[in-house]
Order: C-alpha cells, then sequence, then structure tokens
C-alpha cells in the first residue's frame, strides 16, 4: 500500500475543512486478485453512513447531523476510511451557509477523489430517527446450525453445493462474518445476506466458508466481491445478491452491496448498528 496512507500513523486532527485529507485506494487492485476485468458480474453500491457530522452555520452556531453516502460500485476507487473520518472531522471548526452547501461540497469532493457517482444525503437526528428503525435482514438465518469449526483461515474451497440439484429462491442470513482491517489488523463485523437462485447451496458450508474469513485481512468492500465471486463460482447460481452491514468504527459504518439481478439496494439499519 501507499506510504502515504494514513492508517497506522500518528495522527493530527485538522481544525478546518480540507478536502486533501481524502485518501483513494484503486478498486481494481483486489478486482485483478479475483480475475475481475472488463465486464463485471455485478453490480450494486457501497452505503456509508456517518453519524459524526457537524460544521459551524453562518453565525458561528454548530449544526450536526447524519449523512448518508452512496458510492456506485463501478467508481475507480474507494475512499480510505480513515481518511474519510479525518476529511468529515475537518468540517467542525468550518463555517457554511446552509446544510445544501455543505452537500454539494460533499459530492464534489468524494466525486472527484473516487472518480465517478456518489449521492449525499444529510438528515437531521430526528429525520435519521423516522426513516430508520431497528431492523434485520429478511431470510433464513444459519447461525444456530451446530456445525464444529477447525479452521479460521479464509477458503472457497468450503462451499458446496447440496446433492439434490432441486432449483429454490432464499435467502441465507448469518451474523458470524468477521474480517480484519487491510492496515491496521482491527477486527471488522458484519451481518451478511445472501440471496440466491439456483442449486440448493449447503447451508453448514456456506457458515463455514464465512467464519474462515476471521482472520483474513481486506476491506469491507472487497470482501463483499470475494463472498459474491466464489459463490457464483462454486455454486454457479443463476441469480445472486451479497449485501452486508458492517458495524461502524470512528462515526462511521460501511455496507457493500452486490447483485446480478434489477435490484436496488434498501439502507437498512440493523441492530449491531
Amino acid at each position: 500500500m501507499n506510504n502515504e496512507i494514513p492508517l497506522g500513523k500518528e495522527t493530527e486532527y485538522p481544525q478546518t475543512y480540507d478536502a486533501s485529507l481524502l485518501f483513494p485506494v484503486a478498486r481494481q487492485i483486489k478486482r485483478d486478485e479475483l480475475a475481475l476485468s472488463g465486464e463485471l458480474p455485478f453490480k450494486g453500491s457501497d452505503i456509508w453512513n456517518a453519524y459524526e457530522m457537524s460544521w459551524l452555520n453562518a453565525k458561528g452556531k454548530p449544526q450536526v447531523a447524519i449523512g448518508i453516502f452512496e458510492f456506485d460500485f463501478n467508481t475507480v476507487n474507494i475512499v480510505e476510511s480513515k481518511s474519510f473520518k479525518l476529511y468529515l472531522n475537518s468540517f467542525n471548526q468550518s463555517k457554511f451557509q446552509t446544510w445544501q452547501a455543505v452537500e454539494k461540497v460533499l459530492i464534489n469532493d468524494l466525486s472527484s477523489v473516487t472518480v465517478g457517482q456518489v449521492q449525499v444525503t444529510l438528515l437531521t437526528l430526528k429525520d435519521y430517527q423516522q426513516q430508520f428503525p431497528i431492523v434485520d435482514f429478511d431470510g433464513l438465518c444459519i447461525d444456530e446450525l451446530d456445525i464444529e469449526v477447525k479452521d479460521y483461515d479464509y477458503d472457497k474451497g468450503l462451499l458446496c453445493l447440496e446433492s439434490d440439484q432441486e432449483i429454490v429462491e432464499e435467502t441465507l442470513v448469518s451474523h458470524l462474518l468477521k474480517s480484519n482491517c487491510l492496515i491496521t489488523n482491527q477486527p471488522d463485523w458484519a451481518s451478511v445476506s445472501v440471496e440466491y437462485k439456483g442449486s440448493r447451496i449447503d447451508r453448514a458450508a456456506l457458515l463455514r466458508y464465512l467464519i474462515s474469513f476471521r482472520t483474513h485481512n481486506e476491506f469491507h468492500e472487497q470482501c463483499v466481491e470475494r463472498v459474491f465471486n466464489d459463490i457464483m463460482q462454486r455454486c454457479q447460481p443463476q441469480e445472486l445478491t451479497v449485501y452486508a452491514r458492517y458495524t461502524r468504527r470512528g462515526g462511521l459504518d460501511i455496507n457493500p452491496f452486490r447483485t446480478n439481478k434489477k435490484q436496488t439496494v434498501k439502507n437498512l439499519r440493523l441492530s449491531r448498528q
């Protein structure tokens, strides 16, 4: 990784707005590992929710908001998360005339650094509470399966189908996904939904596979694309959607969504978020 990346270093928190704090990471670096190039087998987006947003209005009075950021899967870059936190903190002592002015700055800066489409919405705390009650993924949770786990190293070979070839449509959910930050090795905790149409996936095998990410180091977006790619290769469903909701760190949660269906993502709020 680039030596200029801010992770793992002593950090000086900015006092005024500074767009140069944003650090891009090319998506294609990890997609090359998965042999993904040209037309991708999925579409989707990454939803970031920011719970520690503040700035000053024209009179110097602090404003607080919850920010919702949706990055298209086709942006050239993702934003490294610590740099995103530092960037948002740089708004804290800066004055803006209106909330719309803040949104415009955010859209311009994030679109520029990611080289792609970004949507930004700022909500009051009241509006956020009304629009995003705590819910759960729809589907069957497989976490209660009585399985034995002996290995915690990533292994796509764990995935397999059940012996029958009946075509099913189902959504399987697990809250046991844990991966680690690519740079700091800090744990990233997530709930994940796997919705598919195809031959029946062995549920115990899927759970062991998801648990195998427990010692795996990769960014959130890259983990979800890996899960999607592995299931497509090993189980060959006709339709597949993988959606992970990660818990927040530093006031940000990151929620990647990948699908090969004509389907849009809904920004949920799960119990650990």
